[in-house]
């Protein structure tokens, strides 16, 4: 068997059990809060912010109405049947002023292996959505009746001047060896990064 693929399995199965914890406020969740910097989030997230930008003219129109735009710039996805994703972000107002310092994690279970880097943006079009994010316990955005995932095709179409409600979910960067992004079984908590 090849080296290379079986370090990634490897890696993949560690990974698999040690991020689906962290969809709990346990004490790799709160390690996670405590390492991260606010000031190397915050620059990270600004900089895919524009790259987003830069590439998709929608994800631009939809944040001129949006009341808040969560950016997560480096996800990394990793599985082998069992599965995690974890990273850090903010939350913006759209004047691009910082809302807060949120990280989201999600487990999940099935055909799965390998593992995958990205990035992936929330525009959050009415002050409810904005509200459920702080809610105790964090806010489970897979099961968001709202949720509306923008592919390529749909960028292309989608009408920003009706949408005032909802959820609209963009990835982007992608990286690796995973396929299927989605953010069902998503929770996205608030954190308290060190300055």
């Amino acid at each position: 068997m090849n080296p290379k693929l079986i370090q990634l399995v490897i890696m993949a199965a560690a990974t698999a059990t040690l991020v689906p914890s962290c969809t709990t406020n346990d004490p790799i969740t709160r390690s996670n809060a405590a390492h991260a910097s606010a000031s190397q989030i915050t620059r990270d997230s600004r900089a895919a912010l524009a790259s987003l930008y830069a590439r998709n003219a929608a994800a631009r129109s939809l944040a001129k109405g949006a009341k808040g735009i969560f950016v997560f710039p480096a996800i990394t996805r990793a599985g082998f049947v069992f599965g995690g994703q974890a990273g850090n972000g903010v939350m913006f107002r759209n004047d691009e002023s910082i809302v807060g310092f949120y990280q989201t994690t999600a487990a999940s279970y099935g055909l799965q292996i390998g593992v995958q880097k990205f990035s992936y943006a929330l525009f959050l079009m009415d002050d409810e959505s904005v509200q459920k994010v702080n809610r105790s316990g964090g806010w489970d955005i897979g099961s968001s009746p709202s949720l509306v995932i923008v592919n390529r095709g749909m960028a292309g179409s989608l009408n920003t001047t009706n949408i005032n409600k909802g959820t609209y979910a963009f990835f982007f960067n992608q990286q690796g060896l995973m396929a299927g992004l989605d953010l069902q079984g998503s929770k996205i908590t608030p954190i308290s990064p060190r300055r």
